[in-house]
């Protein structure tokens, strides 16, 4: 069994860590060439912020070109701008019934399909924050009790999942949580759920800088992310996905409507709901503060995307897309005040 993670970043570490802790062989593959020497050297630190934990790992880290050989299963964990591109080289790394399993936010699966092929294609929607440090360092911001990855097979049988699982467990089993991964065969219903969340919190986050606790706290930014949860829901029952309950969680429940009763449940739900994950600041706002386009069109994007597909209007994700996007270019700045444009 050979596993390998393409795309060795601040969640990938973190996953590549742990696994390897638990006693899985895996190859964490970066471009990032200081990172990869940083873990060679003095292998993968995970600082756990929430449980004052450090750890460190001797792991087995590679350059793009150090490849070699084969894998049975790559979980890609880049940025899904490049993903033709990305798995078109990975193809030549899979064994005759390899598989790759994104882990990627959005609707990512569709690309691997395309590429690869449906039986090959597999999802892990991951409910955990990183933070990219360097040099082989990364911080962990949500808590090891409430990390959760949730598997399972895109348009296919299912047939690789039990496999997947048995992967993932051992990085459960390294940080003492045995409720870490679960399998499902509703993987397009598990991932819209993630999506509502992401396409809320991580997209506020960005426009605002805060932190997704202070995002569902906020007076402001609680409504408009129950605004945009509200939309990928909705958007999500036009397309005839059944949503998943997201770490037990029924989102259609709590946000299948915009009823006065269901708005004000939702308010008095949301910050508790994010507790686990207050710390947690999106990705999307780490990539612009280093200078980089973030995937907002992937998330919340995605949204907006699926919305006119099928017909139902997403006016505020499609004004934070917006925003992001100015915010990119230079025309905005990230700060609180974004909010006062939205509502």
């Amino acid at each position: 069994m050979r596993v390998a993670i393409y795309g060795a970043g601040a969640m990938g570490t973190v996953l590549g860590a742990f696994l390897t802790e638990g006693g899985m062989a895996v190859d964490l593959i970066s471009r990032n060439r200081a990172h990869v020497e940083g873990m060679k050297s003095h292998g993968a630190t995970v600082r756990c912020e929430a449980d004052g934990v450090v750890k460190n790992v001797k792991v087995s880290a590679l350059l793009p070109d150090e490849m070699q050989g084969k894998y049975d299963v790559i979980f890609l964990m880049t940025k899904q701008s490049k993903n033709v591109e990305v798995l078109t080289f990975l193809q030549e790394y899979l064994t005759e019934d390899g598989i790759v399993c994104t882990t990627q936010n959005g609707l990512p699966e569709r690309s691997v399909a395309q590429v690869l092929g449906a039986d090959r294609a597999y999802g892990a929607v991951m409910s955990f924050g990183a933070t990219f440090i360097g040099g082989g360092e990364m911080a962990l911001t949500s808590s090891l009790s409430a990390m959760s990855v949730l598997c399972g097979g895109y348009q296919n049988d299912n047939s690789k999942t039990p496999l997947l699982y048995s992967i993932l467990q051992k990085a459960g089993e390294a940080i003492g949580n045995p409720a870490f991964v679960q399998t499902t065969e509703n993987l397009a219903g598990a991932r819209w759920a993630k999506l509502a969340i992401n396409a809320a919190l991580s997209t506020l986050s960005t426009i605002t800088g805060q932190t997704f606790g202070q995002v569902a706290k906020g007076r402001k930014t609680k409504r408009l992310a129950i605004r945009i949860i509200q939309e990928t829901v909705t958007v999500a029952k036009a397309s005839g996905v059944a949503l998943e309950k997201l770490q037990g969680h029924d989102l259609e429940k709590f946000f299948g409507g915009s009823g006065w009763l269901k708005t004000w449940v939702a308010h008095l739900l949301f910050p508790y709901a994010m507790r686990r994950h207050k710390r947690l600041k999106s990705g999307m706002l780490t990539d612009i503060e280093k200078g980089k386009k973030c995937d907002v069109d992937f998330v919340c994007g995605a949204v907006v995307a699926a919305g006119k597909e099928v017909g139902v209007e997403t006016p505020t994700s499609a004004l934070a897309v917006e925003i992001v996007h100015g915010i990119e270019n230079g025309l905005y700045e990230i700060t609180p005040k974004n909010v006062d444009f939205m509502l």
